[in-house]
């Protein structure tokens, strides 16, 4: 599948089948998208890939306040950590990517559903969850961020791929030369 081809065929699948994700598949689209660009090249992330029994119990994990009900029949998740800010000294100047965290998770974050939709995967990208139950879920000290969540499956039998609706590219772009 070509570039484009991935664009307009990923969207967010939220109904699942039953089949497994493997373990080599996850690695697979953890591995790819840990190529993902990211400012001074800090790469402010840590994956930790949820599946089989312990993605069930992960599930209300992002299912605050009633949200989320579709993720029942999710099987993996991939689960971004934020890591704290990195600096460098460069000649007589310190650069920090401080400021470029959530852009880098963003990246990192299209480049996981890409390589998931690549893989055969449908996924959706979860901003709704509990970060400290995620913390101890994962055995990790209160207060690590999780500031997204991605949930993982081969979509549902006949579930359709959707028009994108975009605003007209007139609206959203400009040539200035």
């Amino acid at each position: 599948m070509n570039l484009k081809e991935l664009y307009l065929k990923r969207q967010s699948t939220r109904e699942f089948s039953d089949r497994t994700v493997t373990d080599e598949v996850l690695e697979s689209v953890c591995r790819l998208a840990t190529l993902a660009p990211s400012a001074i090249n800090a790469q402010p992330w840590r994956l930790y890939a949820v599946a089989g029994q312990k993605a069930k119990q992960f599930t209300p994990l992002v299912q605050t306040n009633g949200a989320n009900g579709w993720a029942d029949g999710t099987n993996a998740y991939i689960v971004i950590e934020s890591l704290p800010p990195h600096a460098l000294t460069r000649g007589e100047r310190r650069v920090s990517n401080e400021e470029f965290i959530p852009n880098d998770v963003g990246i990192l974050t299209a480049y996981i559903t890409l390589a998931a939709e690549d893989a055969g995967l449908g996924s959706c990208i979860i901003g709704l969850r509990d970060e400290s139950g995620i913390a101890e879920f994962l055995g990790l000290p209160e207060g690590t961020k999780f500031p997204l969540v991605v949930a993982l499956g081969y979509p549902a039998e006949g579930y359709p791929v959707r028009e994108k609706r975009r605003r007209d590219f007139d609206k959203v772009y400009k040539l200035i030369k």
